[in-house]
């Protein structure tokens, strides 16, 4: 569940959700209003432009696949107009070229379908502290491995390494949990938060995919525990 998040002292940060499917809409306006902010909702793509001009958000949260223009299009449109504001994409897309074209029209984080309230809740939260606080950097690291939360970047040694966003969760999970034994199952619950019906072969497939990207030193890190899972040694030998 998010946790609730402002305080009485200071005005809420005002979000917009801009998503047509109704049902989804309605949940993360009533979450979202929860954890203490302003929440405000529109179904298009204009809707939300007009939302926009007339009451500038803190943060938007946008579905890229609107019935009218797209959210990649609405982002591209508020940056024209010099609207800074963080912009949150929700999608069913996952791959390289649509990362590419969000980031490149001005997003600032993505988010794919299905996903947790509680991993938007920390998306929110990281990129406001990086956008409404002094700025200072939330990292985790191991060995030579360097994770940057709020900018969604990873570093082996001084090197900056793409990562999908899959990839992306899944490191952070082996991260946060440095030294201790994860299962399949749990990384499947952390990392795609819905069920692949027992296939838990994904999972072996896509720490592959990591150990290959990050280097042997990094990779050497992340040891496989037969019949079990995975665990992301502390520190290299």
């Amino acid at each position: 569940m998010i946790s609730r998040n402002g305080s009485t002292d200071t005005p809420a940060t005002r979000i917009l959700v801009v998503d047509d499917e109704e049902s989804l809409a309605d949940m993360l306006t009533t979450a979202l209003r929860f954890a203490g902010y302003e929440v405000n909702s529109e179904p298009t793509g204009f809707d939300a432009l007009r939302t926009i001009k007339a009451e500038p958000p803190d943060l938007i949260v946008l579905d890229v696949n609107l019935p009218d223009i797209d959210g990649f299009e609405v982002c591209r449109r508020i940056r024209k107009d010099g609207f800074d504001a963080p912009v949150i994409f929700l999608t069913a897309r996952d791959s390289t070229d649509d990362i590419r074209t969000g980031f490149g029209g001005g997003g600032d984080d993505y988010l794919t379908k299905p996903f947790s309230l509680e991993e938007l809740s920390l998306r929110i939260e990281a990129i406001l502290r990086r956008t409404q606080s002094d700025g200072a950097s939330h990292q985790l690291m191991c060995g030579n491995l360097t994770l940057d939360e709020d900018s969604h970047q990873v570093f082996v040694d001084d090197a900056e390494t793409e990562l999908s966003p899959t990839e992306f969760r899944l490191l952070r999970y082996l991260m946060l949990n440095q030294g201790r034994v994860l299962s399949k199952l749990q990384i499947l619950d952390y990392v795609w938060e819905y069920d692949f019906e027992g296939n838990d072969g994904v999972v072996e497939t896509y720490v592959s995919y990591l150990r290959k990207k990050l280097g042997p030193e990094a990779a050497e890190s992340i040891r496989t525990v037969r019949g079990t899972g995975y665990m992301l040694r502390k520190s290299v030998a």
